[in-house]
């Protein structure tokens, strides 16, 4: 009976209201192509292509969701992204693709550590110590490339890259298949593990975590070091689909990111947030550019009509929030408060 009193919950606006609006916006990009003469819009080669596309902000984006949920968020994904691959390029040549990855991976992950840190443990607002980082990250790759761009100079490494960015498993690109799996584990994660649960309290109510002995700055500052090494394969993802990456690569990609996670109904407060959600935000940001595109619709509209459905989708979310219980985090870990902090906290 449980069970079935929250399938209307589960299927109302709030909860499933972006996969209605994925849903949609597909059959009405549809329908109104079939009207134009225009290729069918829901061949699987189109559809494969727009989660093809989607798939390295996915990534990034389910990432971002667990830095938000802890109450905070990360605005350097992007130039991390760019070091990243700027790193891969560079020492692809000398080391091999798999220690170039290594490397790229380490890079992006000190860079989301140094985040952590900064917000963490010395206390400067996430807002100025990741908008300082984007900075700084951006002009490192500009120094580091020398404001070139950069190029797979060896045969043998630039096959290996393109196999690992453009070879398919079946009809799916391996994008699409390294973004399902990095979502299904975080998302089993956050559903199923105490690791999960303690990551919803610490954005819900870090004060409550604290007193049930959950370790605050250790869960804020491992999702900053999460976000960093997502961002840093989506990098390597950008580097291996091209061979070659522009120093101003991916500018921009942060807002993007940022506003599929919202699109998914993440809070931008902490504690409340789902990566599956996210990956359907990204889904609808990039349908919409796929639409553009079909129907050769200039950039302008584009950022008017995306900037739009952003703005619609948080009123939505946080008018239908002031419903929600003021103290749903401490729900979220009630079975692990010692009674008297149960008692002073009345949960």
């Amino acid at each position: 009976m449980r069970v079935l009193g929250r399938i209307p919950r589960a299927l109302g606006l709030r909860e499933a209201g972006v996969y209605y609006a994925l849903l949609l916006l597909i059959l009405a990009l549809a329908g109104v192509c079939a009207a134009l003469g225009r290729p069918g819009y829901l061949s699987a080669v189109n559809l494969i292509n727009i989660v093809y596309q989607a798939s390295p902000v996915a990534l990034m984006g389910v990432a971002m969701t667990v830095v938000l949920i802890t109450g905070n968020f990360d605005l350097s994904v992007a130039s991390v992204a760019a070091l990243a691959a700027a790193v891969q390029i560079l020492t692809v040549d000398a080391v091999g693709f798999w220690p170039a990855l290594l490397l790229a991976l380490a890079a992006a992950g000190a860079v989301g550590l140094l985040n952590g840190v900064m917000v963490q443990l010395v206390g400067i607002n996430a807002f100025i110590v990741t908008l300082g980082t984007l900075t700084a990250i951006r002009g490192l790759v500009l120094i580091v490339t020398g404001g070139r761009s950069l190029m797979v100079q060896t045969p043998a490494a630039l096959a290996v890259m393109t196999n690992f960015e453009s070879g398919r498993a079946g009809p799916l690109p391996r994008p699409i298949l390294y973004m399902a799996a990095f979502t299904l584990l975080v998302w089993l994660v956050l559903r199923f593990t105490t690791v999960g649960r303690r990551i919803y309290a610490v954005g819900g109510n870090a004060e409550a975590a604290r007193l049930c002995g959950i370790s605050v700055p250790a869960y804020r500052i491992g999702a900053f070091v999460l976000s960093g090494l997502a961002a840093g394969f989506a990098g390597v993802l950008y580097a291996s689909r091209f061979g070659a990456m522009n120093p101003t690569a991916l500018q921009g990609e942060e807002l993007t990111v940022i506003a599929a996670a919202i699109l998914g109904g993440t809070s931008l407060f902490g504690g409340a947030g789902s990566v599956l959600k996210t990956v359907a935000g990204a889904l609808v940001l990039y349908t919409l550019t796929n639409g553009f595109n079909v129907l050769n619709l200039g950039a302008n509209y584009q950022g008017l009509i995306e900037g739009t459905v952003l703005i619609a989708a948080a009123a939505l979310y946080t008018l239908g929030g002031r419903r929600r219980a003021p103290r749903k985090a401490l729900t979220i870990i009630r079975g692990e408060l010692p009674e008297a902090v149960c008692h002073k906290t009345r949960c």
